[in-house]
């Protein structure tokens, strides 16, 4: 740099003052180099103009792209839609299954192990424990309703000045009917302002439970008796009963519902795994899910379940996880588990 500053000072005065030149001659000169700075100071100034400009438009121009993508998005809120939060995943399956899935639930770390199908949409909240909701978190939702239950309306106080709601799927009497769900689901439709949706979806869930009813029929035809149980350990479960959500499945697929005495409110009794030898041969026992290996092993060591012969002697099937609290989602659950399950044993 400073070798070419050193340059310049040397040319400028080999043109100011050559040793040969007049001083006329010098002031011509002077004039020249003077008009050649000038215009070079221009076309700087002109080029760092442009380019000011160009940067500029550029910054004030909107990011086509971001804009689209947001236009875009699947998951943005109907100003018209009704928002729900539901800590009961009886109401919130059935509302998903329906098409007007909650925005926010309880517990959904352990939805797929217990409740299984329908999926909850990506976008759905996580407010924590169902029993104990996380206010600050429900205080952040763009909420309109809440509809639970009497089994979490002790947590209502949490959601402030937000209504809440009480949807039922239970059996009023000894025996659970098809009218203890689809009445339920037509109040979930006039909560949501949309009757017709529920509608649509009692009749399609009709619709499902006979295929599935069909479908079953085809591959074991002989196949009459059911009983249904869910494993606590090894040695204990709960067997459901007339008055839970399985006798309203099982008989819309024209089948038959076995137990062993009389449940209680939550539609099931406790027996002990020596109480399935009151079953007949007939009869082909089932396995809701989840079932831990650890239980799974323990039961295939067991001397009574070996002597009891599930799935040699007697049939048997272990099925996929259904909420057996939940409403008429759980029914269609249940009926698609059934019509693709492999059964093993007996006379099947």
């Amino acid at each position: 740099m400073f070798s070419i500053f050193y340059q310049y000072e040397s040319f400028k005065r080999s043109i100011l003052m050559p040793a040969s030149v007049t001083p006329i001659t010098v002031r011509k000169w002077q004039t020249l180099l003077a008009f050649i700075i000038l215009v070079c100071l221009t076309l700087t100034a002109c080029s760092h103009s442009a380019s000011d400009k160009a940067i500029t438009h550029f910054d004030t121009s909107p990011p086509k792209d971001i804009t689209e993508t947001a236009n875009s998005h699947s998951d943005r809120i109907d100003s018209d839609r009704i928002n729900i939060v539901s800590p009961d995943w009886g109401n919130a399956a059935t509302l998903t299954a329906m098409g007007h899935a909650p925005i926010a639930t309880g517990d959904i770390r352990v939805w797929d192990r217990w409740v299984g199908r329908p999926h909850l949409p990506a976008a759905t909240t996580d407010i924590g424990i169902r029993y104990q909701p996380n206010a600050e978190l429900v205080a952040q939702l763009p909420v309109d309703m809440v509809i639970d239950n009497a089994f979490y309306e002790h947590a209502r106080s949490l959601y402030g000045d937000v209504p809440a709601q009480s949807v039922m799927f239970a059996a009023k009497g000894k025996a659970a009917t098809w009218a203890d769900y689809t009445e339920p689901t037509r109040a979930l439709g006039a909560l949501i302002d949309n009757p017709k949706m529920a509608e649509d979806y009692i009749v399609q869930s009709q619709k499902d439970i006979q295929l599935a009813s069909q479908q079953f029929q085809q591959r074991y035809p002989i196949i009459k008796k059911f009983a249904v149980v869910q494993f606590a350990d090894a040695n204990n479960m709960r067997m459901y009963v007339d008055n839970s959500l399985f006798k309203v499945a099982l008989e819309q697929m024209g089948k038959e519902l076995v137990v062993l005495g009389e449940g209680n409110q939550w539609g099931f009794v406790p027996i002990r795994m020596g109480d399935l030898a009151q079953l007949d041969d007939e009869t082909c026992l089932l396995i809701i899910d989840p079932l831990s290996p650890i239980t799974r092993a323990e039961i295939n060591d067991s001397l009574v379940w070996q002597r009891l012969g599930y799935g040699e002697r007697r049939c048997m099937a272990e099925l996929p996880p259904v909420w057996i609290y939940g409403g008429m989602s759980s029914l269609v659950s249940l009926a698609n588990n059934l019509s693709t399950v492999s059964l093993t044993g007996g006379a099947i």
